[in-house]
């Protein structure tokens, strides 16, 4: 039986409660929605040009969804201490993929970037679950060690080093974008748990430090900070992508030219499905579509702070710092991709969460979201006082 809302008096009455974030899932389902259009109207003429019908794509991505649903089914009926317990056999296993992806002849090389490990029709791309698999981690380390990490240096760096680890296998491939994401959201659990302000901020400087030498490390790496300082002095070279991008942006003006009306979409914006959909929909949808996409995402990162700040309140710390990290990790991995198409970061290779194309990052997306489902649903359980939820 579902619980049902009781009076001041405590007797039940008929309404009955919601078990799960009805603003949560309604954003996500709109994400998806809008997603799902612009991949079919993104890359309909790729699709025709390499596949000789135009949803070639489309279809795919339907398939990845429908994939990471039945995934996230699994995901959200799985007690969160599930996760806790195997936190540590996880990233075991991660980092080994992350070694074996570099293996030539075993990781799949796609763009220059072995980022892909394949299993048969499966790819699995490494990052994705890297960056899942730190943030099972690190919430565990901080339940296990929350006055060590509070009070003592020695345990602010232990969990650096294995960061400074991933990161290292991830520039290997290379994936500078999963790099700063990881980071960024590792560094923010770190700030929520409570450490010192002159360890974090020390830390601050030499992860920016890092991030910044890496930057101009590689030739493409520079070339990349050049056209994004100055897309128009190389335009049909290095700058090429992102003034494509930027065409795109304005000709969308307040309403844009209408769906299914881009031109940039035409082969003229490179990965126009995947890390450049926001730009298509920009050109499409206007500044209105613009502000409807980061209204969503702004409502998305809300609940899921609201979700992780309730777990705090009930002293529920992995379920707590699980959320706060997924969260702030679709909430950066937006705004980067949000920034690079509209030329305000330097461009990296960072998907649109829930929208853009591509089979990895929509079913990890989707379990994702399946997790802090999960984890707002044992907070309202709880809060009746029906004590522990069972798998």
């Amino acid at each position: 039986m579902r619980p049902r809302h009781v009076n001041q008096r405590g007797k039940p009455v008929s309404k009955p409660i919601s078990l799960y974030d009805k603003w949560l899932i309604s954003v996500v389902i709109g994400l998806l929605i809008i997603g799902l259009m612009m991949v079919a109207s993104s890359s309909v003429m790729i699709s025709t040009k390499y596949f000789h019908q135009p949803f070639h794509f489309l279809i795919r991505q339907a398939c990845y969804l429908f994939a990471g649903l039945m995934i996230a089914l699994i995901v959200i009926r799985t007690d969160s201490s599930v996760w806790e317990r195997i936190s540590m056999p996880m990233l075991l296993i991660c980092l080994l993929m992350l070694l074996i992806v570099l293996v030539p002849g075993i990781g799949r090389s796609v763009n220059g970037s072995r980022r892909w490990l394949a299993f048969g029709p499966i790819g699995v791309q490494v990052s994705e679950l890297a960056k899942l698999t730190m943030i099972f981690y690190l919430s565990g380390y901080l339940v296990r060690q929350q006055k060590a990490v509070s009070n003592s240096i020695l345990g602010f760096i232990k969990p650096m080093v294995i960061l400074g680890v991933v990161s290292f296998l991830l520039l290997l491939e290379p994936d500078f974008g999963a790099t700063v994401v990881i980071s960024g959201t590792v560094m923010a659990m770190l700030f929520l748990a409570g450490v010192k302000l002159r360890y974090y901020i020390g830390l601050m400087i030499v992860v920016m430090g890092a991030l910044a030498c890496l930057a101009v490390s590689s030739p493409y790496r520079v070339a990349r900070l050049t056209a994004f300082l100055d897309p128009w002095a190389d335009q049909y070279n290095s700058g090429y992508q992102l003034t494509q991008s930027l065409i795109a942006f304005g000709r969308g003006g307040w309403f844009g030219s209408g769906l299914g009306e881009s031109i940039q979409k035409l082969l003229y914006l490179p990965e126009a499905h995947t890390d450049f959909l926001f730009a298509v929909l920009a050109e499409e949808l206007g500044l209105v579509g613009i502000l409807v996409v980061m209204m969503l995402y702004s409502i998305l990162v809300i609940r899921g702070m609201t979700i992780a700040y309730n777990a705090h309140v009930q002293e529920r710390l992995f379920a707590s710092y699980t959320a706060y990290g997924l969260t702030f990790w679709l909430g950066l991995q937006a705004a980067i991709n949000m920034g690079v198409n509209s030329g305000l970061l330097p461009t990296k290779g960072l998907t649109l969460p829930l929208m853009s194309y591509g089979g990895a990052s929509m079913v990890i997306n989707c379990v994702v979201i399946a997790l802090l489902l999960r984890i707002d649903h044992e907070n309202r359980w709880q809060a009746l006082g029906l004590g522990p939820l069972s798998s």
